[in-house]
């Protein structure tokens, strides 16, 4: 046989092999009610549509978005920490753009996301409820980001932010929320931020608790809590750590620096731990409050260097 002729045989081979391997691309999302798998994240989303499901994500890398426009979806990975969405985004806002009546995201990671106008996120939230498990947002410009919905409910549980944050031509944050109805945030941890606030929220109704704010390896960070237009509800049992490279270093929570849109009466803030990091000497303050209503203060164990309450 030739050489020419071996060449045409493999090729023909390869060829007739083609619809095989395309057979053998991955599926990486599951919907779990049916059992049927897709090569898209967004064709998952889509198949779902204005009703109630489970996308369950494989492990891999996936450098994937979708924009969610109804339904009740829950994006869930098939093992906890080894599904990972690596970078990708949809209409220039984040990976997962939702903007449905509620969606739920368990044991995901999300990383390297950054956009043009230096906001780009793991979640975009512009509409409906939201619940976060078991997730880790990283090294990123925003972990999540959210539209305005009064009547809306975010709930984030045992979940970690890290490398998050952009102070450049505006600030980006670990956690930023609108004008939502409430928050809630549970046995999270956020460290290492990058600029900006490690949780804003203008939300009316905010629980933080027995969570973890340690700033000491920070770049450039400002708050670790900023309430900007005031709420009601509390912060309590969390621990705060400030470390050197603050660009706003005078308190660790603030609370109505932007105006008063919600009464802060009753805000209730104890059973916290607060310090500065080893080698850190400064004076600053706790709680600063703009809002001119009473937050009564409880017991919390403050470290050297800080004062409990600052009226502003």
């Amino acid at each position: 046989m030739t050489a020419l002729r071996i060449l045409l045989v493999a090729a023909i081979a390869l060829i007739s092999a083609l619809p095989l391997f395309a057979q053998q691309r991955p599926t990486p999302y599951r919907i779990a009610e049916t059992g049927k798998s897709y090569k898209s994240l967004s064709d998952a989303v889509n198949r779902i549509g204005g009703g109630t499901g489970t996308i369950e994500v494989a492990p891999g890398i996936w450098r994937d978005c979708a924009v969610q426009e109804a339904g009740n979806i829950t994006y869930r990975a098939a093992t906890p920490g080894t599904a990972i969405f690596d970078g990708g985004v949809c209409e220039g806002k984040a990976t997962l753009v939702l903007r449905g009546r509620s969606a739920r995201v368990e044991g995901l990671i999300f990383q390297n996301i950054g956009v043009p106008d230096e906001n780009g996120a793991g979640i975009r939230l512009e509409w409906g409820d939201l619940s976060v498990f078991n997730s880790l947002f990283r090294n990123s410009q925003q972990g999540i980001l959210t539209a305005q919905n009064p009547g809306g409910r975010i709930v984030i549980d045992k979940s970690s932010f890290s490398g998050l944050g952009i102070c450049a031509s505006d600030c980006a944050h670990s956690i930023y929320i609108g004008d939502y109805g409430s928050l809630t945030v549970t046995r999270s941890r956020f460290e290492r931020g990058q600029g900006g606030h490690y949780v804003k929220s203008r939300a009316a109704q905010v629980s933080i608790t027995d969570s973890s704010f340690d700033d000491s390896q920070g770049n450039g960070t400002n708050y670790m809590i900023d309430l900007p237009g005031g709420a009601s509800g509390e912060i309590t049992r969390n621990i705060f750590v400030q470390g050197q490279n603050k660009e706003n270093w005078s308190a660790f929570i603030a609370v109505a620096a932007e105006g008063r849109s919600y009464s802060s009466a009753g805000l209730q803030v104890y059973g916290n731990d607060a310090s500065l990091a080893p080698g850190v000497e400064r004076d600053t303050w706790f709680v600063a409050n703009w809002s001119r209503d009473r937050i009564p203060l409880g017991e919390n164990r403050l470290g050297k260097g800080l004062s409990a309450y600052d009226q502003r």
